[in-house]
């Protein structure tokens, strides 16, 4: 017996009804894999709890009928149907009242496909046909999408993130009310936002997704407003900036939400360095250096992570560098890292698989510099300062103290990478006691 019917069955002898609802049903009706199991049931939230007197149970939210327990080690949710009141912050009812339907409590969620129980014998209650709307691939709202919305402005970017996950159409009514109303997305908290952003641009879908529904990025994000329909009048380029991007997001496994993130943000700093030559030909210089402060700004108004951030805006800064030499992957090894020396070069085959045909080209040469990298990795050649023969002791040793420790250690790094000294301690001290001592 799985872990969720044992809180089916539990519930049951208790002579409750009990069923999951929302997206587990809808997944196992696609067979897609399930993550999380949500309960609904027709037991008030201390009856709930004296079922479950056996277990660990967290009062997750008792004022809106939700107790979790632990069952395994594994949490469930376990809310009581309910009707909601108002939603004066357009995130959470005001008040519930609590009924004994089943099909009431369905009637409050968002769209038909996630309005679907099932009861422990696979048993469906759908009283608003999410099964046939699955079936045709269509998201659609339960009840009035305006109504829906109001209730909670997220569900605005969470039909969004459906599409984009699960390839389906959005019906007439409610994408006429996506786009009427995503303005009330500024009603929301940045983080809850910023997670349905990342779901949506990792999406199996995300082309179709942020192509039809553009409008409701821009709006969550501005920035990105002036790429969309800018045309580059590029020899290298065939699509306007916008859609450059998100066929670069497309480009990337789905799995990979960091490379995809930074193909979201990779070019936004183009119209701001639009210039174009006698010839007609478009160009971006500095567009990479802009892009990222940009980005910088961006990230740190959704809340993302300090590291998140960092590295983002470090793959950014230098997703247009030409690396042309050995030394210079020497380099980029050294000031990056491996980890995201390897991700800097998954920005670039995305970047030049969104481009024209001649350019992947390109590609072939973006192999050779993985290559390269990995045998300079593996042979133990020295691109860190872990890696130099001297360290911080031996320097001090030749008469040197404080910041200039970490210079001349830098300095001699540097050195080495470039081929211009040997990674010897005795020729790296004697270096650094001539030169220095100067």
């Amino acid at each position: 017996m799985q872990k969720y019917e044992i809180i089916l069955s539990k519930l049951n002898s208790a002579g409750y009804e009990a069923s999951l609802v929302g997206g587990c049903v809808r997944d196992r009706l696609m067979n897609r894999p399930v993550h999380d199991y949500d309960i609904a049931t027709n037991a008030l939230p201390e009856q709930i709890i004296d079922t479950f007197s056996g277990y660990n149970v967290i009062p997750t939210g008792l004022k809106h009928g939700t107790v979790t327990v632990i069952c395994g080690g594994e949490p469930f949710e376990i809310t009581t149907y309910r009707i909601d009141g108002s939603y004066s912050d357009s995130r959470r009812p005001d008040s519930v009242k609590f009924t004994p339907n089943l099909t009431d409590d369905l009637a409050r969620r968002d769209f038909t496909i996630n309005a679907i129980a099932m009861d422990i014998n696979g048993s469906i209650t759908d009283p608003f046909n999410g099964t046939e709307d699955i079936r045709r691939g269509i998201i659609r709202c339960v009840g009035k999408p305006e109504k829906r919305f109001t209730e909670d402005a997220l569900r605005i970017m969470r039909c969004v993130r459906f599409a984009s996950q699960l390839g389906f159409a959005v019906d007439d009514e409610t994408e006429n009310a996506v786009h009427a109303m995503k303005s009330r997305l500024s009603l929301i908290s940045a983080e809850r936002v910023r997670v349905e952003l990342d779901k949506t641009i990792c999406g199996e879908n995300c082309l179709g997704a942020l192509m039809n529904f553009s409008d409701v990025i821009t709006e969550i994000i501005p920035e990105l407003l002036p790429a969309a329909g800018f045309d580059q009048h590029s020899k290298y380029h065939k699509y306007d900036i916008y859609e450059h991007t998100v066929r670069a997001v497309e480009a990337v496994p789905s799995e990979n939400t960091e490379v995809r993130r930074v193909m979201l943000f990779h070019d936004i700093g183009k119209p701001h360095c639009f210039t174009i030559d006698p010839d007609g030909q478009g160009h971006f210089k500095g567009h990479a250096e802009v892009g990222a402060d940009i980005t910088e700004k961006v990230m740190k108004r959704l809340r993302y992570d300090n590291a998140s951030i960092r590295r983002t805006v470090q793959l950014i800064r230098r997703h247009s560098d030409k690396i042309r030499t050995e030394k210079h992957i020497k380099r980029l090894l050294s000031a990056m890292g491996s980890e995201l020396f390897f991700s800097l070069m998954e920005v670039k085959k995305a970047d030049n698989s969104a481009k024209n045909e001649f350019v992947l080209e390109e590609l072939k040469d973006i192999e050779k510099i993985e290559t390269i990298a990995k045998r300079i990795i593996a042979d133990g050649e020295c691109i860190t300062l872990n890696q130099l023969a001297v360290n911080g002791k031996d320097i001090m040793s030749i008469g040197f103290s404080g910041s200039e420790i970490g210079t001349i250690l830098n300095h001699l790094l540097g050195l080495v990478i470039d081929g211009k000294l040997p990674n010897d301690r005795i020729n790296l001290l004697k270096f650094a006691e001539k030169e220095y001592q100067k």
